[in-house]
């Protein structure tokens, strides 16, 4: 047998926990890096006294080619763990949490979301949602012991690691989950768009839509992963979105990433609404008073007024989950949270007029994308916006960055100045600028200028990416911001440290 300690398997494979579970590049995620970091986490879970042997397990990926092969690896470390994989096949990664959460078993969803197909990743989720970041601290201290007959010295297997065949409930639950809880009827006589690219859900968007008896028009399928990012979306997909809505006559148009997590809605004009927009809205929707969202969203959220308590936090749902236990154990009702990126989730009972909704902490996008549709009703989705104070933000990223650079020029943004690059942005600005007056460091470092605008720079937790987020109170504004800051940004990677 050969023992492992998961933190040097990290370290020296370069597959590492981010802000959404474990991920790498396909190359370096192989059969005995994915096997071992399952039986860890089944480990972890076991040693928390919330695995016993012969439980089962709910696995599950998304479309992009390595996936396959990666579930087959951690069906395998499930039946070495001495429980049972239940193949849930192709659906959403809140599908599969909820067929979990629902039998009070963990489950596992192998998926890189947005990012490119030379990537991938693992979420794990426990019994009770999403594993916070005291799990994966546990996880990566843990020791497992492998097989030395499985792998060979590249760390393909070397024995058949067949997973079960796929068993269809948690699509089926996660479907029925809101063709129950919205009348049959709410999207009658409407004419929705679904760009349904390499989005693991494409096919269940249709149905759903059908099934609320609106009119669903495929679009943009594709047999080759295309990663939409709902946080940056591409110019490519902005310019499909304003053809389509206008050749289609559509009332809206919908679609998600590549695991089903993250929203994308756009409305008659073909214009993407903002993930952080798009969560306020589905928020006051859906009657919640209390909400969680990381520091980079919108203030709209706290100058609207609609809610009794914000909780700001860092990037990653992790942080969000924890902030919605923290106020459920405070006697908050109502509680939810949801990302710039759109995912929403819900921390306790959503009671409506046809049905409820159980709770899902976990990001999810069908929430999403039926209460702004249901919100909408009688009018343009468009309208929907007008009722939020004009708080307007923008995001994009730099690819490719390296994160020891990012860390070197962040560290020199200090209160009241902008550091060693004060002239660099003072250059690109002009008296437009203004003075920081305040800088946050939740995650990264988000400087409020004293004309109330916001500039916001983070490196990633996914990828080698520098994300810069900027706000401001007219979108134009916003993105001049942005395409200034990736100015000085990509002037900092060229230039030496």
């Amino acid at each position: 047998m050969e023992k492992i300690l998961l933190e040097d398997l990290m370290a020296s494979s370069g597959v590492k926990f981010g802000t959404s579970g474990a991920r790498g590049l396909v190359s370096a995620m192989t059969d005995r890096v994915c096997y071992a970091y399952t039986l860890g986490f089944l480990e972890h879970l076991r040693d928390q006294g919330e695995l016993q042997a012969g439980m089962e397990v709910a696995i599950a990926g998304d479309l992009r080619p390595s996936t396959p092969r990666i579930l087959e690896a951690v069906a395998a470390a499930v039946r070495a763990a001495g429980c049972t994989p239940v193949h849930c096949g192709e659906i959403a990664t809140p599908a599969v949490t909820l067929f979990g959460m629902s039998r009070g078993i963990p489950s596992i969803m192998v998926t890189g979301s947005h990012i490119p197909d030379d990537r991938n990743g693992i979420k794990f989720n426990k019994a009770t949602g999403e594993i916070l970041k005291t799990d994966e601290a546990g996880i990566r201290g843990r020791r497992v012991e492998l097989d030395a007959g499985l792998f060979d010295a590249q760390g393909g297997r070397q024995v058949e690691m067949a997973p079960p065949p796929v068993d269809g409930r948690a699509a089926a639950e996660y479907l029925r989950r809101y063709l129950d809880f919205y009348p049959g009827d709410l999207l009658k006589g409407r004419r929705i768009g679904v760009y349904q690219h390499s989005g693991v859900v494409r096919d269940l968007l249709v149905e759903l839509i059908q099934g609320l008896g609106g009119e669903a028009v495929p679009l943009g399928r594709s047999d080759t992963f295309v990663p939409v990012d709902t946080e940056a979306v591409r110019d490519e997909d902005a310019r499909l979105a304003l053809e389509w809505s206008a050749a289609e006559k559509l009332d809206a148009l919908v679609s998600t990433d590549g695991d089903g997590d993250r929203p994308l809605v756009a409305d008659e004009q073909g214009r993407w609404l903002r993930g952080d927009v798009a969560g306020i809205l589905c928020a006051r929707h859906l009657n919640m008073k209390c909400v969680a969202t990381p520091v980079s969203s919108n203030s709209a959220v706290e100058l609207s007024g609609w809610f009794s308590r914000v909780m700001r936090t860092r990037i990653g749902s992790p942080y969000v989950v924890a902030a919605m236990e923290r106020a459920l154990a405070e006697g908050e009702r109502g509680v939810a949270g949801y990302e710039a990126n759109g995912g929403f989730l819900i921390g306790d009972m959503v009671q409506g007029q046809h049905g409820d909704l159980s709770p899902l902490p976990t990001r999810d996008a069908v929430i999403v994308i039926l209460a702004l549709l249901a919100a909408a009703a009688g009018q343009p989705l468009s309208r929907l916006s007008e009722a939020l104070p004009p708080r307007y933000t923008y995001s994009d990223r730099l690819k490719d960055f390296p994160g020891e650079i990012s860390a070197q020029r962040l560290a020199r943004l200090d209160q009241g100045s902008l550091g060693a690059d004060a002239a660099a942005f003072a250059g690109l600005f002009g008296k437009q600028l203004g003075r920081v007056i305040a800088i946050d460091r939740t995650d990264g470092v988000r400087c409020t200028l004293d004309g109330g605008e916001v500039v916001h720079l983070r490196p990633s937790g996914n990828a080698p990416e520098l994300r810069c987020y900027t706000e401001a109170e007219s979108m134009a504004r916003a993105e001049a911001l942005n395409r200034a800051c990736l100015a000085v940004m990509e002037g900092w990677r060229q230039a030496s440290p």
